[in-house]
Parts: C-alpha cells; sequence; structure tokens
C-alpha cells in the first residue's frame, strides 16, 4: 500500500521544532494560511496553551505504540501543527489512531518534544479514529471531538475540551505504477511428457513474514524459457520500493495443485536495477535437507526485460472522489455444518461470546470494508437451508424478510444470522450460483444508474461447491461488474476444488460457452490457514482488492471525479 501522509499543519511560533527565519515571514504567512485551511487544528479551553499533538497506533492485540510528536505551539487556543506524520496506508487492516494532545508546562520550552516526559504535562483531551475514516471523508477531512478519559468516568455528560480537525493527503509516491516484463530461462521441466506450464505469482512480505499475492501473470503453455505480459505493481500496494517482494514461479496443474519451479525475493528498486544490469537473477528453492529447508541455487534466471514508472489515478483518488465499497454477505446454512445447537457445530452460538468462524469471518471482513460503505446497509443472504415451511432456498434474505435483504451495519448482520439459525432447518446441496447472480444483479443496477459503487460479496462456506459449472458461468458474467466476491471455507472439508475458482491459483475461468472472464475477481482462503493468528483472514483477503477495482475502473477508463 501507498504513503498517506496525515499534516499536522504548524503554528508561526514553536518551541521543539525547526524556527522561522526573520527573512521568511511572508512565506510563512503563506504556508500559515495553507496548513490551517488543510492540516490539523485544536480548539481548546478559554486558559491560554502551549499545545503538543502526540500520535499513537492501537494495534491488533490492543497495544498502543506512540509513533509521532509534533511541535509545541505556545499560547494558543486554536494552534495548527506544521510537522507531519506519514503513515503507510493499508487497505486490508483497521489502523485505529490515537491523538492525545498536552499543554506543555513553560519550565519544558527548551526540552526538545522527543525528550518531554508526557506524565509531566497536562492533558487537553484525546481522541481517535481509524485511518480509512478519514481517506474517505470529502477533502479527506475529518474533525473530532475530544474528550478526557475521566470524563467519560466521573460525569454522564463529558466536558467540552475543543476539535481536533485532521487532514490527510496521498503522497505522490503513492501515485507510481511500475510496469515490469519478467521472463524466465532454463526453467526445470516438471512433466513428464512435456515441458512445463509456467506462471508467476508475486508476494508482499508482511511484518510476521508471511507472504500475501498481490499480483500474478497468464499461465504459458508447454514453455521452458517463458516471457509473460506485462504486470503493474502500485507502490500503494506493495508498500514502497524498498519493500521485500516473493516472486515465484509455479508450473500449473489443472487440479490446483502447482508445482514451485523456483523463487527470488527482490524489492522493486532490485527488479529496476536488473532491468538496467541486464543480468538475470538465478532463482532457489527451498530444499529439506535432514531436519532443516536450505536454499538451492538453480541454474534457472529471472530476467526483467522492462521497466518503466508512471503515475496513475490511486484507488485512494477514486475514494477522494467520491466511490464507495458495498458490502455484501451470503452463508452456508447446508446440514454439512452440523446441528446449531451442539458445540460441534462450525454455527454453534457460544453462550461465553466466543465467535464461530462464520462470525469471526463476517466481523473482520465488515470491520474493514464498513468504513468504506456511506449508509452501511449491507444485504444479506443464506443458502442452502429450508425456511420453514418451504423448500429449500439456494438464496434467502438472512433477516426473514421477504423483499428486503439489507440489515443495519456488522451489528445487523451478527443479528440476523444467529436469528436464521433458529428459523430455518439446514439442508444442501452447496450452490453458489443463485447467491452469486443476485449480488451481480444489485452490480448492474447501480451500473445502469451511474452510481459511484463497487461491490464485495464475502460467501462463507463449509463445504465445496455442488454447481461448479453453474457458478464459472456466473463469475464469467459478474466479471464484467464492478464486483469482487471473496470466499472463506470453513471447517475440515478439502478446498482443492475451490482454488479453480480464483485465478490466482491457475487460469482464467472459462464459461460454459466457451467465454474467458475479463479479469479475475474472485479471492478464496481457507479459514484454518488463517487461524494461526500470523496473518488474518481480512489481509488474506483483501489484499488483492483494490488491484481489482483499478482493473476495473481502468479497463473501462473511469476516471475519478476531481
Amino acid at each position: 500500500m501507498g504513503n498517506c501522509c496525515s499534516d499536522v499543519g504548524g503554528g508561526m511560533t514553536a518551541v521543539g521544532g525547526t524556527s522561522p527565519s526573520a527573512t521568511t515571514g511572508n512565506q510563512n504567512d503563506a504556508v500559515d494560511l495553507y496548513l490551517k485551511s488543510r492540516g490539523i487544528h485544536g480548539h481548546f479551553s478559554q486558559i491560554e496553551s502551549d499545545p503538543m499533538l502526540v500520535v499513537y497506533i492501537k494495534e491488533r492485540d490492543g497495544t498502543i505504540t506512540e509513533v509521532f510528536r509534533t511541535e509545541v505551539v505556545l499560547n494558543s487556543l486554536n494552534p495548527t501543527w506544521i510537522a507531519k506524520y506519514t503513515i503507510t496506508y493499508q487497505f486490508e487492516v483497521v489502523q485505529t489512531l490515537l491523538f492525545h494532545v498536552f499543554d506543555v508546562d513553560t519550565q519544558f520550552h527548551n526540552v526538545e518534544v522527543k525528550m518531554l516526559k508526557l506524565e509531566e504535562q497536562q492533558s487537553l483531551g484525546e481522541a481517535s479514529c481509524a485511518l480509512s475514516e478519514i481517506v474517505t471523508k470529502p477533502n479527506r477531512l475529518l474533525i473530532l471531538d475530544l474528550a478526557r478519559r475521566e470524563d467519560s468516568v466521573s460525569s454522564t455528560h463529558s466536558q467540552h475540551r475543543g476539535k481536533l480537525t485532521v487532514h490527510a493527503e496521498e503522497c505522490f509516491s503513492s501515485k507510481t505504477t511500475a510496469e515490469i516484463t519478467l521472463r524466465c530461462l532454463d526453467l526445470e521441466s516438471k512433466d513428464l511428457f512435456s515441458k512445463s506450464d509456467p506462471f508467476l505469482v508475486i508476494s508482499k512480505l508482511v511484518e510476521s513474514g508471511i507472504s500475501i499475492p498481490v499480483c500474478k501473470t497468464e499461465v504459458i503453455k508447454n514453455d521452458l524459457n517463458p516471457t509473460w505480459k506485462p504486470v503493474f505493481l502500485n507502490l500503494q500496494h506493495v508498500g514502497s520500493k524498498d519493500s521485500p517482494l516473493v516472486i515465484e514461479c509455479f508450473n500449473f496443474n489443472s487440479n490446483g495443485k502447482h508445482d514451485l519451479i523456483g523463487k527470488v525475493q527482490k524489492t522493486l528498486a532490485d527488479l529496476e536495477k536488473l532491468r538496467f544490469g541486464r543480468e538475470g537473477e538465478n532463482l532457489f528453492l527451498p530444499t529439506l535437507v535432514g531436519q532443516d529447508y536450505y536454499n538451492k541455487m538453480l541454474k534457472s534466471k529471472l530476467f526483467v526485460d522492462k521497466f518503466s514508472e508512471t503515475v496513475q489515478h490511486t484507488f485512494l483518488d477514486y475514494l477522494a472522489g467520491g466511490f464507495e465499497l458495498n458490502f455484501m454477505v451470503a452463508i452456508d446454512f447446508t446440514a454439512s455444518n452440523g446441528n446449531p445447537r451442539l458445540p460441534d457445530s462450525l454455527h454453534y452460538i457460544d453462550p461465553s461470546g466466543r465467535m464461530n468462524a462464520y462470525q469471526k469471518a463476517i466481523y473482520e471482513v465488515g470491520e474493514v470494508l464498513q468504513f468504506y460503505d456511506a449508509d452501511k446497509r449491507f444485504p444479506a443472504w443464506g443458502f442452502g437451508a429450508r425456511p420453514i415451511d418451504g423448500p429449500v432456498s439456494h438464496c434467502f434474505n438472512l433477516n426473514g424478510s421477504s423483499s428486503n435483504c439489507e440489515v443495519e451495519g456488522i451489528r445487523g448482520i451478527m443479528m440476523a444470522y444467529t436469528s436464521a439459525l433458529f428459523n430455518v432447518s439446514l439442508a444442501g446441496p452447496t450452490l453458489f450460483g443463485h447467491v452469486i447472480n443476485r449480488a451481480a444483479l444489485i452490480a448492474s443496477q447501480s451500473l445502469a444508474d451511474d452510481a459511484q459503487k463497487y461491490f464485495v460479496l464475502l460467501i462463507i462456506t463449509d463445504g465445496v461447491v455442488t454447481d461448479l459449472q453453474e457458478t464459472k458461468d456466473a463469475l464469467v458474467k459478474a466479471s464484467d461488474l464492478p464486483l469482487s466476491i471473496l470466499i472463506v471455507g470453513v471447517g475440515g472439508a478439502d478446498f482443492k476444488e475451490m482454488e479453480i475458482l480464483d485465478a490466482d491459483k491457475g487460469e482464467r475461468l472459462e464459461s460454459s460457452t466457451g467465454r474467458v472472464a475479463s479479469r479475475d475477481i474472485v479471492q478464496f482462503v481457507p479459514f484454518r490457514d488463517v487461524q494461526s493468528g500470523e496473518i488474518s483472514i481480512v489481509q488474506a483477503l483483501l489484499a488483492e482488492l483494490p488491484t481489482q477495482f483499478l482493473t476495473y475502473m481502468r479497463s473501462r477508463d473511469i476516471k475519478p471525479s476531481t
């Protein structure tokens, strides 16, 4: 993902920062005016203060880490700070920011801000928000109410502590897209009676060391010296030119069990050097020797035939222009999930409040996507169950309504899901075609209305789809619409066949009439693969969504509103 700068704008007189020279007064007046219109401002009590802002990040596990301090603005009730905080925007996670304003005591004005002991300063108030709340606002500007922790405890009405205005700007570097043409030489043949059918998967490494796919080439049949079509990598999606990338070369197999031919780990900067140096990089293959793996160097090489950078509209540009992501969910109610009243059921509602796999998938994905949906009204369906006194339905409204499929917020989905468990009889088989076509109809109607909307359907299932060809037909048809489909497989089933639906794992989908999908719109993840906690369901599912969104917009020459 690219960088997003949270402008912590500045005051004319400050301590702990860089002092303006006397010769730049007019320039600073202009800068001050600009920052006051676009930066972060504070409005505090009637007593003169010397405010400083401290920014923290709240991690997934609840850990709070200080990441930034502004300068101190002297004698101001309405400070505008100059110092900027740069943060890498990650679409696939909720990035919670905490802001705490302190009044710095006069005796500490000669102390560098990073050396100040916060417990010795007076708190003027604090506020929090998700970064996605800022970037989805008009002009990327969000106004927060400041409060003190003791206010919520000691009084039913918090005292007015002022307001904090936060403004974000996207750094220019994140608008940069690298176009890269890759080829390999002397690949090892993995097929018995023919040459390999190679394709590349490019993944970014997250802090835990887990790799998340962000891009994939086409499969080239029967070729040990393939040259693939150009791939496009946006700095916003990979982090930066110095972020590590893993490039894996696989031999395609129709059963979804692809053979790893070899891999390399490089940054975009490294790939650029390979292009201009016209040198190849040897692939390596992790090889088990005894109890340990070592990287066996191969004669196969990766070459970069083209590396160019262009500035294009980014995902954040479309959000700033008014585009929304509309969340939809479809839940598997087939009998293979087990009796919901028994603890061994995948649908069991634990009285302790511990979420089952369905609830966790809904919550984690919905928690991220809700910020990008203005009205937070989400279509929610079930499939594979028999409503009371009715036939088996493969797409019924989760809320029990005969006409309205929408519920209010993530809490509304959770409540409708729990209620449905006790108002339907689990049945089968597992059919996806009906819910995909229902979601596609909504996306199609929105497209006809020229609405600035892109739809994301989450399907959660415990089994392999029964109507595989009908599902392929529905997905190929839907690939022309503003729609992406996320599939989470829960339980212990063998989901290898499901990977056929995800173009990351193989070739583009083909319908029964021979039509090929115009783009990849499916991301499939088995829940058990992400249960270890090293990577969340959201990261595994949503990492490719901005790319799918941009592929759709660019293929139809849809530009963001300015």
